[in-house]
């Protein structure tokens, strides 16, 4: 079993054609962007409504605060303030939330900072911190096989191991940059695969080749990722044509 999240709520004209809509249809999980990286408050209720009516999983997807770079830019925050923006942000769409009837059940760092918390053990610290202050029974999400998951499960957090069907890894595991040639998987057949290699086989094909171990509990397809319906659909129907069901775990 394998759970299929997406982020969402990022951008108006990606609901208003019916991307979202589309891929709601393959996905069991969401990460609604909370206003930081993009989105506002309309965009966090539709995509909660959406996922309610859908029965999808939803949480938070806090980032940066740096709408002009999208959150994908390292910054040199204090811990302190990382907390707080963090904090705050999942606040504000869990307020959101619960007007819609919904209530969150996990947290995904966006972009840069996801990235750098991975191998940041004193950024990972702050974001569990932020998300501690508002509800430590929410499961936090981190890249698999990352020195995060182990931070978050020191700080008490129920963790969600995450490994990608739309981006490229390096050979530490590590996401290979979006700055460089091949960081992204447009093709849905070429996702399909990786992602049934990652949910069956434990292990994925790095940009030079080498074979990379990853366990994880949940795949990610980006909704901003040209052709994502057709993505997340060729990732879905891989998956179950071998065997794998697809649901939330944990939740």
């Amino acid at each position: 079993m394998i759970d299929l999240n997406c982020d969402m709520g990022e951008m108006p004209d990606l609901i208003a054609d019916g991307t979202q809509e589309s891929l709601f249809l393959h996905i069991t999980s969401v990460n609604v962007a909370c206003g930081a990286h993009a989105g506002d408050d309309a965009t966090m209720e539709a995509t909660v409504r959406a996922a309610l009516e859908r029965g999808c999983a939803i949480g938070a997807h806090p980032s940066y605060p740096d709408r002009e770079n999208f959150g994908r830019q390292p910054m040199a925050l204090p811990p302190e303030e990382v907390s707080r923006t963090i904090h705050d942000q999942i606040a504000r769409l869990s307020a959101i939330a619960e007007r819609c009837g919904a209530t969150l059940s996990h947290v995904k760092p966006h972009g840069a900072l996801y990235n750098q918390a991975a191998h940041d053990e004193t950024l990972a610290h702050a974001v569990a911190d932020g998300v501690a202050r508002l509800n430590p029974n929410l499961l936090l999400v981190g890249l698999a096989g990352s020195p995060s998951l182990e931070v978050y499960t020191r700080a008490g957090f129920r963790v969600l191991a995450e490994a990608f069907a739309d981006r490229r890894y390096e050979p530490d595991g590590r996401l290979r940059s979006r700055a460089l040639p091949g960081s992204l998987l447009i093709d849905p057949e070429e996702a399909a695969a990786q992602a049934l290699s990652i949910a069956r086989d434990g292990r994925v094909t790095a940009f030079d080749g080498a074979v990379v171990r990853v366990r994880a509990d949940t795949l990610c397809i980006h909704g901003d990722t040209p052709g994502s319906p057709r993505i997340a659909a060729a990732v879905a129907a891989r998956l179950r044509d071998a065997g794998i069901a697809i649901a939330t775990p944990g939740r």
